[in-house]
Formats: structure tokens, sequence, C-alpha cells
């Protein structure tokens, strides 16, 4: 079913180190059976349930203001107040409203009850360029190069990406590129232990050696999927980002317009700050899909609606709670409705 490696892997390729215990991996700790998940809640349940704090942040403040009366001046400040408490920032906040107002002088629309609905249309206006699901099968191996800051969720994110990938019959190969974190290798390694995936890694060295090598050997082995994680980079210190410039180019190198896509991973929590990663990464590295990790644990879901005006790169996937099959591709329906209903 899935492309199992029994070879002992070459020394260039490979250096075997001390594994943590499962039980310390944050990255594979919370395995669960998908199947079984999904008998329990449906996606949209789970969603909903991720997003309980933004929504509640949300709903309360939203209902009084749309339980009866007029339309007014003070209602629409009372909903920019709340917007902005959401995080949607204040440009698009600005331009929300904007779009509102027009909907309600177009279909004539006088009672507060009626914004709900109308405010749900254009935030989803707002966000359905965003959903564009990644493809990854124009390319063999496929390339997939992650960055992020420390603590985003980079190594999470790719164990739950493999396991997506694996369950669409793909083989997976991870090049555990971030070597000078041993904790993000070890995870890494333990995880495609257990899931009988290959992780090239290193004990420190070049991080652009490893996953040249990486990738050659998923040239190699006709691998359809290469993974390749990154150390993490605060975009404020460039002689890093520079690095990180030298682990694309070095892709490149490897195998001809590689990297296919350039994800970064966003930690939902971080509020505005993540419209400031977005732009400084994109303008670094030309970012061609978007991970928002943590929707479940922060109260700041609308900065979606930020970083769709401010920079609107597709969100590949959403992360809306710790269990392995709880990454998945953002439905801007399905967030916009979490979101109110």
């Amino acid at each position: 079913m899935f492309n199992i490696f029994k070879k002992k892997p070459e020394p260039t390729e490979i250096k075997t180190e001390p594994v943590l215990p499962l039980a310390t991996s944050p990255a594979v700790t919370n395995e669960v059976s998908p199947g079984i998940v999904e008998t329990e809640l449906s996606f949209a349940q789970r969603l909903k349930k991720g997003l309980a704090k933004t929504r509640q942040q949300l709903s309360g403040q939203l209902n009084s203001l749309f339980g009866g009366g007029k339309i007014d001046a003070d209602t629409y400040e009372a909903l920019e107040t709340i917007l902005l408490t959401a995080d949607i920032g204040v440009a698009a906040t600005t331009q929300l409203l904007d779009n509102l107002k027009k909907r309600v002088k177009r279909e004539n629309l006088e009672e507060t009850t009626a914004l709900k609905q109308a405010l749900k249309a254009e935030l989803l206006a707002v966000l359905m360029p965003l959903e564009k699901p990644l493809q990854t099968n124009n390319h063999q191996p496929f390339v997939i190069m992650l960055a992020g800051v420390n603590g985003a969720g980079k190594t999470t994110t790719i164990g739950k990406l493999a396991k997506l990938f694996q369950s669409q019959g793909k083989s997976v190969l991870i090049a555990a590129g971030d070597t000078f974190r041993a904790a993000a290798r070890e995870q890494l390694q333990v995880w495609g232990e257990r899931n009988n995936v290959q992780v090239i890694a290193s004990e420190g060295g070049d991080p652009a050696a490893v996953i040249f090598d990486a990738v050659n050997s998923a040239v190699a082995k006709k691998i359809d999927i290469v993974i390749a994680d990154t150390a993490g980079r605060l975009p404020t210190q460039m002689h890093l980002m520079d690095e990180i410039k030298k682990v694309q180019r070095v892709i490149g190198k490897a195998l001809p317009n590689a990297p296919h896509e350039i994800l970064l991973v966003i930690d939902a929590n971080t509020g505005q700050n993540a419209v400031s990663q977005v732009k400084a990464f994109d303008d670094a590295l030309g970012v061609t899909g978007l991970v928002l990790s943590k929707l479940d644990g922060t109260a700041k879901g609308g900065v979606i609606a930020a970083i769709a005006e401010a920079r609107p790169i597709p969100i590949r996937f959403i992360g809306i709670g710790e269990a392995i099959d709880d990454l998945r591709p953002f439905s801007a329906q399905a967030f916009v409705d979490a979101l109110f209903d």
C-alpha cells in the first residue's frame, strides 16, 4: 500500500541519531486513525470545534448587534470594533465594511437581523481566492519546501502532510533540513520509523547538502513526494533568510524547476504578526502556499482575512487539532460557516 524501504540507507544519506522516546515526540504522539475519527465527528464538526474560541469571540457580540433594530452609523462602528477584536486587521476590516455597506444599499437592507448573512457573504468573497488545493501530480518527485519561524508547527505539519499523502497512495521521503535543532530531526525520524517513511538526515552540517541528497535519492528511487524541512527563521534576521534562499537554490540544482511548492507554516496564535511573516517570507522566497496551524488554540482565526487582503497566497491547509488527521485542505465556505454557525 505504501512505499516501504527496507534497505539500509547509504552512509552519505543518513546518520543514525539518538531517538526521542515516542511519548516525548510531539510530532507523533497524537496519531489517530482517520477512519475512526471521521465516524465520530465529521470534518465540518471538527472545524467548528477547532474554531470555537474565534467563534465565541465573534458570536456573542455579533448576536447582540444583529438582534434587531435599524442599520445606522453606530451599527457599523460597533461591527468594526468586533472585527478588529477577531484580528481581521484594519485593512481587511475596512474593505469588508465598505463592501458590506454597498450590499446593504444594493439589497435595500434596513434591519440589523439581515446583516449576519450579508457579512458572511462578504467574508466568503474575501476568502474564496485563497481556496486553491495543492496539486502534486504534475511532477515526480514533487518537491515541497517548508519554511516558518521556530514554534510555528513545521515539524508536526510535516508528519501530518506525509500521512495525508500516504493516504492518497503516494510514496513520501522526508528531508530533515533543520540541522540546527536536534529535536526536529529526532521527531521526524521517529515518525518515519513508525510510518515507513524514509528520512534523510544529518547531525549538524549543511542543511542544503542534506536536502540536495534527499532530492537525488528521491529521483533515483522514483519517490512521489519530497518534503524538505528547513530551520526556523525570523524574517527580521536577513543573514538567516539568506541561508534559506541558498537551500531553495540548491534544490533547483538537484532538480530543475524545484521546489515545486514553498509552504510557509504560520501559527494562527500570532495574530497580526502572521501577516508580517507572510510578507517577509514571500518577499524572500516567493511563497506559493500557506499552512495555518493551531487554529484550535486561538481566538484570532480572523487573521485569515487579514492575510487575504495583504498577500492573497493560497491557504493549502489548516490545522484544527493535534490529531494526525487534523490537517485538511482549506475550504472558504466551511471556514466561514464554522465561524458564524
